[in-house]
């Protein structure tokens, strides 16, 4: 049965950090481990990182801002596994304003793994034609509500290896769906987690994939679910791809600015 969406994940006991191997590298430890550089165009390091503190910050910080379009869904009641997966399938390449008009407009017609199965993939096409790449999505989509129909039963069951065996369904989605819709403690590790928290110097790596690992490893359980809802909305008002605000940033005493060569 799955609990409902609020955008918070049951608090567990904090998971013990694991001593450090030699296999790690700077590009995939968290601060503390290894070389954080210091805060550019600061005088000396920044404060030593916490991380509760930089997320309760964060929390307050991020209020006057529109919701992560996931999170906000939920809140409107689409908070189904099924539901989620649709809408984050949506908002793959696509702005959260776009998401949220296409998904409602696709919830309008068809909020079932039945409903949508029974509809024609031109008519899910243009429910969600205002997103990236919408035909082949729409195909997907059809795709993914046919199998849950016919193999489990019509409803999506909050298992990560069936939604990972769906085709182009990654860990990020998977991981909402199953944090935002089934109240595991999972981290959905976007663009924004994984730009933000490597500019922190709280995390090194490469891609999302290696900052999922880093993040499953170092962050207390207690955030797993609420860092992409607060890390999204801060990405895109502060802590910005480019020229981040990070003179009226709440966290810029913590922040070790990685990478960061100029901002506002």
């Amino acid at each position: 049965m799955k609990t409902p969406a609020s955008g918070t994940a049951a608090k567990p006991s904090q998971p013990t950090t694991r001593a450090q191997t030699p296999a790690d590298t700077p590009s995939t430890t968290a601060a503390g481990t290894r070389g954080v550089p210091p805060n550019e165009g600061t005088a000396g390091a920044p404060a030593a990182f916490d991380v509760d503190e930089v997320l309760r910050r964060i929390e307050a910080a991020v209020q006057p801002f529109p919701k992560a379009a996931l999170f906000e869904l939920a809140q409107e009641g689409f908070d189904s596994a099924f539901e989620q997966l649709m809408a984050c399938i949506v908002s793959i390449r696509t702005r959260d304003e776009t998401t949220l008009v296409a998904a409602r407009r696709l919830f309008a017609l068809a909020r079932t793994p039945a409903a949508v199965a029974a509809l024609e993939v031109r008519a899910l096409d243009e429910a969600i034609a205002d997103s990236t790449y919408h035909e082949a999505k729409a195909w997907q989509m059809h795709a993914i509500a046919r199998t849950v129909v016919e193999e489990h039963g019509g409803e999506l069951p909050c298992d990560e290896a069936v939604l990972l065996g769906f085709r182009g369904v990654g860990p990020k989605c998977a991981n909402l769906v199953l944090g935002i819709a089934c109240g595991q403690p999972r981290i959905g590790v976007d663009i924004h987690v994984h730009r933000i928290t490597n500019r922190w110097g709280y995390v090194h790596a490469r891609t999302p994939e290696l900052s999922l690992a880093v993040l499953q490893r170092e962050l207390p359980r207690r955030w797993w679910v609420d860092i992409n809802r607060l890390l999204v909305p801060f990405g895109k008002h502060v802590c910005t791809p480019a020229l981040p605000r990070c003179s009226t940033c709440p966290v810029r005493d913590l922040c070790a600015r990685v990478g960061v060569t100029k901002h506002r």
